[in-house]
């Protein structure tokens, strides 16, 4: 039997701390502070100073590390925090950050950084293991346990690119520094992807037996229920202390893995549009969603909402920009209207409905982050912080050229050969990892 979660049980405190992920639902809480940052310019400074003012600990779960240019300073803080005795945590993707150069890894180890590769890539051919192309997107960090950066933009310069080298022009890209309560289910993820990639297992694991027992799930589930959005009072004035906060700002983590968090950002993202009312604004440089959210988009622009996805103009990888077109016709049709981003690459990942719901983070709306690689994304519910980045996203937005229409200058065979084509490479690669079931 599930222990009584008053009773002060280990196994009960444990739950406890875990009920946000034992929901597919977001979870949220009140009283956070979230500031919107604009691209590493804005990031990096923000992390390197929360690194070095750390006394206990620094977790961070990167998806690419790169030692060159403006990342590099971020590098540099956490080597000064180990040495003075911080303890830092750092978990790195093994594809993403395949280009680092080992003596990186070991200068950062000899710094005393505990370091930990997420699935590392010996060879080419270890892609033959389905497993392998599923792979820890995140871009995480948690300091002292009291504040957290989520969001898309990696460990590298925004003026360089693995692909294409360095430009004059910076990537656009956001991410978000939180502090409140909402901080502890993004350490706790750091930590089960750090467990995961040098164990080979995390708490979910256990949590994931736990929830194989049914009379266990109810008794869960009742206290989730209760517990849900109440806050202990001496938490609350830990976090009056530690945070001047300008308004109860309600936000929710939320994940998408391969055990319980499978669809919460999609699902999240997917019931925000259908409440839309006035406004939605996308941005993210791969887009080839479920036929769900298509439906979803082209419904709120028959009623009248304002539709706008931004895309990548310029493109990094071809295949991605031709699976985002061929979906071009189809939603213009319906009033959905599509924009592509000019002066340089585009990284972002933001959904912003109205003035009231926002989401920053990792996932993109495509089959790699719906189906495949692990994500994180915050969602934010407050007018104050949705309309600042509504602002940013007006400039991202006029600098930018609107697609227009199609019309008939392709024979409609052509368009559905298009997407059959596309379609099809999608199923195939979707297979190939492991993935059964329609996308």
């Amino acid at each position: 039997m599930l222990d009584d979660p008053t009773s002060g049980s280990q196994t009960s405190e444990t739950l406890k701390k875990l009920a946000w992920y034992a929901q597919r639902k977001p979870v949220y809480t009140g009283g956070n502070q979230v500031r919107l940052l604009r691209g590493g310019t804005a990031l990096f400074p923000a992390l390197s100073e929360a690194i070095d003012h750390a006394r206990a600990s620094v977790w961070l779960a990167l998806y690419i590390v790169s030692p060159y240019g403006q990342s590099n300073a971020v590098l540099q803080s956490l080597m000064r925090a180990a040495r003075r005795g911080v303890h830092v945590f750092v978990v790195v993707d093994g594809f993403g950050s395949r280009e680092a150069p080992e003596s990186l890894w070991q200068e950062l180890e000899k710094a005393g950084v505990k370091l930990a590769v997420y699935r590392p890539m010996h060879r080419l051919w270890g892609l033959l293991d389905a497993s392998q192309w599923r792979r820890m997107h995140m871009k995480l960090a948690v300091i002292d346990d009291a504040q957290a950066f989520v969001g898309g933009i990696n460990l590298i310069d925004d003026h360089y690119d693995l692909s294409h080298g360095w430009s004059d022009t910076p990537r656009l890209d956001y991410a978000v520094q939180v502090h409140g309560l909402v901080t502890t289910p993004v350490l706790h993820t750091i930590k089960a992807m750090w467990t995961r990639a040098q164990f080979g297992r995390d708490w979910r694991d256990d949590l994931a037996q736990l929830m194989q027992h049914q009379h266990k799930m109810r008794r869960l589930k009742r206290w989730m229920q209760q517990a849900r959005m109440r806050l202990n009072p001496r938490e609350q004035g830990k976090l009056a202390h530690g945070a001047a906060l300008h308004a109860p700002m309600r936000s929710a983590f939320v994940l998408r893995d391969n055990l319980r968090q499978r669809r919460t950002i999609e699902q999240a993202a997917l019931q925000a549009i259908h409440q839309a009312r006035q406004r939605i604004d996308i941005v993210t440089p791969y887009f080839y969603p479920r036929r769900a959210i298509r439906l979803a988009l082209r419904a709120a622009a028959a009623r009248g909402v304002t539709v706008r996805i931004l895309l990548q103009g310029k493109l990094d990888f071809m295949i991605a920009g031709f699976a985002a077109r061929v979906l071009y016709a189809e939603l213009q049709h319906h009033g959905v209207r599509i924009f592509e981003y000019q002066p340089a690459f585009l990284h972002a990942k933001v959904l912003c409905v109205d003035d009231e719901w926002a989401t920053v983070g990792s996932s993109n709306l495509d089959p790699l982050s719906l189906v495949l690689n692990l994500e994180a994304n915050l969602i934010v519910k407050d007018r104050q912080f949705v309309r600042a980045l509504s602002a940013e996203l007006s400039v991202d937005f006029a600098q930018s050229q609107e697609v227009r229409k199609a019309g008939d200058a392709s024979p409609r065979w052509i368009t559905r050969a298009r997407r059959a084509l596309v379609r099809a490479v999608a199923k195939a690669y979707l297979r190939l990892a492991g993935v059964v079931g329609r996308y």
